[in-house]
């Protein structure tokens, strides 16, 4: 069934917004266009994806980069008339070309902070793209304010700091008119991709939760596009994040990125952890490089805090020595031990926090009393709301007490900053400031600390105090939920929930030794001046060039509906089984092998009823019926559940228990195949099973007559997989010198006689017809899991030793698209039902050989 979130999605996803009421069609941008085509083919919102194997002459690399709001300030002209524009230099998005390629055109996709009159939207959009690279996206007011203020500052900016909406009066209740709105703001921010992406040069590089399903957009047009995602707010654990009614949809469409960022590892982490309980997906670990396969596709993860503009810093400092502010605030402040506070007026920053601890640190220590100020700087509220406004009065209500209660001729503790100041100002307090403090209850990266080192280091020109050449130090206290916490190692640590504490550290940080201030300074120096904003970018970038090198060397095609849309990508060598393919060959053939894997490939793994239903009884029956037909059933499963399940299918051959027992008909007796044993070994395998078992609520042990396999499908996917991690490395500990193998496989651990494999069994199936004389020269070999895999692996050998002929039509085939020995796929076991179907359909029951004659053992 199709989740409700689903509702009008198709709609939009084509262009039609109706609760939005009509969007104005505006006019395209000109476009030089360097990929092979038509621009007519590009501009056609309903075009099929562009997916040329053949690169353009003209191989120039481009970034585009799509933000919601673009790098420049714009400003009405005189008399109201006109539009003026100019670079916001302290933008990340202008700040990060430092570290790119010198040579790389860099073009920029976002929305502007003011309205601009639909009139005037095309002589704006020609301006900023001629004199900025810009290219603005002009959202609809009644889109903008759903979708910024509504779906993004209302539920995924609550939901990423960890806020649910347990009630109507806290935090905002999903909203499907929100919902849609946001997606419709992505489809115009694709739109504006669109008008001037040259997809097989250009790189993009999308930023923040604003744009998460723009990758979906994107990768419906261009199936090779290389793209990437940087989220610079927390990502939630899998607890928190998966209370979202369209949880899924923003994952999906994230994994259409090539490369997705974080700042830190718990936010990658608990990325990784939704994808796995959420949609299966299991994360690798090579070389350093953390990726996620998906489709054929693999997914990197990128974790890179970003840094400051060091530059930009180093300048502001300069101006405010020049302007002597820092000397202003030095005679302002004389005599007193500052502590500084810079976050912006937000409900996660927890400045009321922070002046409760500066409170308790006044009362626990009453030496500070006259002595210690706390100056707050607060930048304007980017959102709004009842929890906003609470907050603010909050703030200012404690402000008032706390200098009520201390306060004295001369003396204020609290010097409260509500107001927007300049980048000089901010840096002549950073400058003065003995201490920073940072107590976010929530924060994606918070770069106050990295701006307060860079400016305690100062510039080696400066001559405002005699300091400037002498030792440096700095002091920080900082909340352990800020993505900067991780890379300040001497910064104290703080719960800032716990006032108290707080207060101790915030004492401890003004009352430390100058030669301990001035180490933990140098450390933290170093490396903020080295992870600046150019490395960051520049590490991003590398990655993302690296993790879409193979792009153009394989094959791709796009497939699903609206965000369950994603791009298949296989070696160009692995493709999907044709049906029709593969019937022509069938017809032709004389003498033919088929073996079947069960589970996961004629009986899907989900079922609860691992019975064969009519269909399957009668597809296999048909194919029996064919005498040209050799029909194996290849399975784990134990040999009386296949005898009884297959009972109608008397022709059969079952190979059960991976081969260990196999039969080539009903009327022959079952065989084993593998070595003789005891199976003393089980006496050491099975405690060791029940001591998992009882550990890992959801595992459970089938005990076969030649095996012992340990499931874990129903257990929590990642303690599961961890425990069956740990059972692995116990099981061949301990069976060390037994005659068994311990294999992992899709959610069990199966432990068996060393010599039985799927692959004995093809084998055997091959050699015994070809020495009957019924050398097949057709062979369908079709399976799921990773013992499948030796079927697949046997059939080379089989031929290179003559048991098979090198005319034999091989197909090897495995379910779902995967890494693989097998050459075809199909990716469920529905398409394998069709594609045994249209066999059935094919097969000669009346068909005789001349060759023909009893198989037996």
């Amino acid at each position: 069934m199709m989740s409700r979130s689903y509702t009008n999605l198709l709609d939009l996803a084509s262009g039609n917004f109706p609760v939005m009421g009509p969007v104005r069609e505006r006019k395209r941008l000109t476009r030089v266009m360097t990929v092979p085509g038509v621009v007519s083919e590009l501009d056609d919102d309903q075009a099929n994806s562009v997916n040329s194997d053949v690169h353009s002459s003209v191989n120039q690399d481009r970034i585009i980069i799509v933000a919601n709001q673009l790098p420049v300030k714009a400003k009405r002209g005189p008399d109201n008339k006109g539009w003026s524009f100019n670079w916001d230099d302290y933008s990340l998005l202008l700040q990060l070309k430092d570290g790119l390629p010198e040579e790389m055109e860099v073009l920029y996709v976002g929305s502007l902070k003011i309205d601009v009159d639909i009139n005037e939207q095309d002589e704006v959009s020609s301006v900023l793209l001629e004199k900025f690279k810009c290219v603005p996206a002009f959202l609809p007011p009644e889109i903008f304010n759903k979708f910024y203020h509504g779906f993004c500052k209302q539920h995924l900016w609550s939901l990423f700091h960890y806020m649910l909406p347990y009630s109507a009066n806290h935090g905002g209740r999903f909203d499907r008119s929100l919902w849609e709105a946001y997606v419709a703001a992505n489809k115009i921010f694709s739109q504006r991709v669109i008008e001037v992406i040259n997809p097989e040069d250009d790189y993009i590089w999308i930023h923040d939760y604003h744009l998460m399903v723009l990758p979906t957009f994107l990768r419906r047009r261009f199936n090779r596009l290389r793209m990437g995602f940087f989220l610079h707010s927390p990502f939630p654990s899998s607890e928190i994040y998966r209370t979202s009614p369209v949880r899924e949809e923003i994952l999906k469409a994230l994994l259409n990125s090539d490369l997705i960022g974080f700042h830190t590892f718990d936010y990658a982490r608990h990325f990784l952890s939704c994808c796995s309980r959420m949609l299966g997906l299991e994360y690798q670990s090579k070389r350093g490089y953390i990726g996620l396969e998906y489709y054929g596709r693999t997914i990197g993860i990128k974790i890179m805090p970003v840094g400051v503009h060091m530059e930009q810093i180093e300048s502001a400092l300069r101006v405010a020595d020049k302007e002597s502010r820092i000397h202003e605030f030095k005679q302002k402040f004389d005599g007193k031990t500052v502590l500084l506070g810079v976050d912006d007026m937000d409900v996660f920053k927890g400045v009321n926090l922070k002046l409760l601890a500066m409170e308790q640190m006044l009362k626990q220590h009453p030496k500070w009393q006259g002595r210690a100020v706390l100056v707050q700087i607060t930048n304007p509220a980017r959102g709004r709301g009842k929890d906003l406004e609470d907050t603010q009065a909050e703030i200012q209500a404690s402000c008032k007490r706390i200098n009520e209660m201390f306060g004295k001729p001369g003396y204020e503790p609290i010097v409260f900053i509500d107001r927007p100041i300049s980048l000089t100002e901010r840096v002549a307090y950073y400058t003065i400031a003995e201490c920073v403090v940072v107590t976010a209850v929530r924060d994606g990266m918070n770069l106050t600390p990295y701006e307060y080192i860079a400016c305690r280091q100062g510039v080696s020109e400066s001559a405002s105090s005699s300091e400037s050449n002498g030792p440096k130090k700095s002091m920080l206290v900082v909340s352990e939920f800020i993505g900067c916490s991780p890379s300040l190692s001497g910064a104290i640590r703080v719960n800032p929930w716990n006032c108290e504490a707080t207060a101790e550290a915030m004492n401890k940080a003004i009352s430390m030794a100058d030669a301990e201030t001035e180490l933990q300074h140098e450390k933290h120096y170093r490396y903020v001046s080295s992870h600046d904003v150019a490395f960051w970018s520049r590490s991003f970038f590398q990655d993302m060039e690296r993790t879409c090198k193979d792009h153009f060397r394989r094959r791709c095609w796009g497939i699903g509906l609206s965000f369950g849309f994603r791009v298949v990508a296989l070696d160009s060598n692995f493709r999907k089984l044709s049906i029709d393919h593969i019937e022509s060959v069938y017809v032709r053939s004389k003498i033919r092998a088929i073996l079947l894997d069960y589970d996961g490939t004629v009986m899907p793994q989900t079922s609860h009823n691992k019975t064969p239903n009519a269909e399957v009884i009668s597809i296999v029956n048909r194919l029996l019926g064919d005498t040209k037909n050799t029909v194996f059933v290849v399975s784990g499963r134990g040999k009386e559940s296949l005898d009884k399940w297959f009972s109608p299918c008397k022709k059969l051959g079952i190979a059960a228990e991976h081969g260990y027992f196999m039969r080539w008909s009903s009327d022959d007796k079952w065989e084993v195949c593998g070595p003789n044993s005891e199976f003393r070994w089980k006496q050491i395998a099975e405690p060791v099973m029940r001591l998992y078992t009882e550990a890992t609520d959801g595992s459970s042990i089938e005990t076969k007559e030649s095996a012992l396999v340990w499931h874990h499908r129903d257990a929590d996917p990642s303690f599961g997989s961890s425990q069956a991690k740990e059972m692995l490395d116990h099981l061949e500990s301990v069976l060390a010198n037994e005659p068994v193998t311990v294999k992992s496989g899709q959610f069990i651990i199966d432990v068996k006689p060393q010599g039985v494999s799927k692959g004995v069994v093809a084998e055997k199936v091959f050699t015994t017809m070809a020495e009957s004389g019924k050398q097949a020269d057709f062979v369908l070999c079709i399976g799921d899991d990773r013992s499948d895999e030796e079927m697949f692996e046997i059939i080379s050998s089989a031929i290179s030793s003559g048991i098979l002929s090198s005319n034999t039509s091989v197909f090897a085939c495995t379910v779902g698209q995967k890494p693989s020995k097998a050459k075809y796929y199909l990716d469920d076991p529905a398409e394998v039902i069709n594609m045994l179907e249209a066999l059935a359909d094919a097969s000669d029951p009346g068909s005789f050989t001349d060759t023909e004659s009893d198989i037996s053992l």
